[in-house]
């Protein structure tokens, strides 16, 4: 069921759309919203589907206890396309590696490591042409899952729960509209990350960086002391910041800027960066860089006009945990009473979690059993998502 639930899910395209203005982003969203609203009404349960796209749905429990909430969200992101997704479906994966589809694109231990775990239990992949979408329909499936486990295990006492689930959260919009009234958990968790076994806490610290540099552009044989070439700036610009500084030379903790676009002639250039960093005052200076580097710029080439905005997106939802552990002190319950060895690690990114804690609502982030987010090379493991609904009831039961 949970297997047919997911395959069924990812076939909904869903991308979000960072050049929309709109709520959501875009309207294949309310497909999977809709189709996730008629199952849950068909289990009986009192949902909500407003018409910026957040899906809110409650379960009965037993009011002695709090209120927990599961939350995932129903965009995929616009990195690689989610039209026509083809789920490649392998039992007892036995290692090797797996050609996608028709494509020229090899899955691979050797370049992907963690595809170790799957051996012997059930792969889903995509055919090579687009991205599976597990991230985060794995998390939509397993909430459901757990949601119709719970209601046929008709428990008396069970904390009551309650559900969201939102668009737009690749785009950085998914919190944004966040209504209390309709969501009362004392604490909730997202199903948005891998390892079923991981718990995390943190998560970056985030800024947005826009760059614009206007030059002067002449024509090339009478620029002589006049032409200020605004792609070269960029190019400066972007030679000054520090090289192992990126997304691929850094890991764990550390934090980097990221190029995320770059344009530009000899008029004008545009570049965007996002700052990340777990440490808020590491951050900080990360910021400082770009400011003067700009500095520098300007006085390096008289004339020229940069206008940097730096922008908040969110911030590393640990300091509130720590303010209020309740959510960790329980999800450590959980793992502990399915014998299930759990560890801590930071999110190299952010979560809807990250902004509903700052908004009175501690939410830790949980796995999904899937892997290689936003691209071609992403997988599912079947066995580690049905753990991870094991471990969305466990959130449910009263333990004496």
């Amino acid at each position: 069921m949970l297997l047919d639930r997911f395959i069924k899910y990812v076939k909904i395209e869903t991308r979000s759309d960072e050049n929309s203005n709109t709520t959501p982003s875009s309207k294949n969203q309310f497909d999977l919203l809709r189709t996730l609203e008629d199952e849950l009404k068909a289990l009986g349960v009192e949902c909500e589907l407003t018409d910026t796209g957040r899906l809110y749905a409650f379960v009965p429990g037993n009011t002695k206890y709090e209120a927990v909430g599961l939350c995932a969200h129903v965009d995929t992101a616009p990195d690689f396309t989610g039209e026509n997704v083809k789920p490649n479906v392998i039992k007892k994966y036995d290692g090797s590696d797996v050609k996608l589809g028709k494509s020229d694109r090899v899955l691979s231990i050797k370049e992907y490591p963690k595809l170790k775990r799957a051996i012997g239990k059930t792969l889903v992949t995509t055919d090579g042409t687009t991205l599976l979408g597990a991230d985060d329909k794995a998390g939509v499936a397993i909430i459901m899952e757990v949601v119709e486990a719970l209601l046929k295990l008709n428990l008396y006492e069970r904390r009551p729960m309650y559900i969201l689930f939102t668009p737009d959260e690749e785009i950085g919009r998914g919190a944004e509209i966040f209504d209390t009234n309709k969501f009362k958990a004392t604490f909730a968790y997202t199903f948005d990350g891998s390892e079923p076994e991981v718990i995390n806490i943190e998560t970056f610290n985030a800024k947005s960086a826009q760059i614009n540099i206007t030059g002067k552009a002449i024509h090339p044989g009478d620029a002589k002391g006049v032409m200020i070439n605004a792609a070269l700036v960029a190019n400066d610009f972007i030679s000054m910041l520090p090289a192992k500084m990126v997304p691929s030379k850094t890991e764990g903790h550390e934090g980097f800027n990221h190029l995320c676009e770059i344009s530009g002639c000899v008029d004008s250039a545009h570049i965007h960066y996002i700052l990340r960093n777990h440490d808020d005052v590491k951050l900080k200076k990360q910021e400082k860089q770009f400011l003067d580097i700009a500095d520098k710029l300007i006085r390096k080439y008289p004339g020229v006009k940069i206008d940097l905005k730096i922008s908040d997106s969110y911030k590393n939802m640990l300091g509130v945990i720590v303010d209020k552990p309740a959510c960790k002190n329980h999800i450590e319950n959980v793992f502990r009473d399915l014998a299930i060895e759990f560890k801590y690690e930071p999110i190299r990114g952010g979560t809807d979690g990250t902004t509903f804690s700052y908004l009175g609502c501690p939410t830790p982030n949980l796995g999904t059993g899937s892997y290689n987010h936003h691209g071609p090379f992403e997988y599912a493991i079947l066995e580690e998502m049905e753990q991870l609904v094991k471990i969305g009831v466990q959130i449910y039961k009263i333990s004496e």
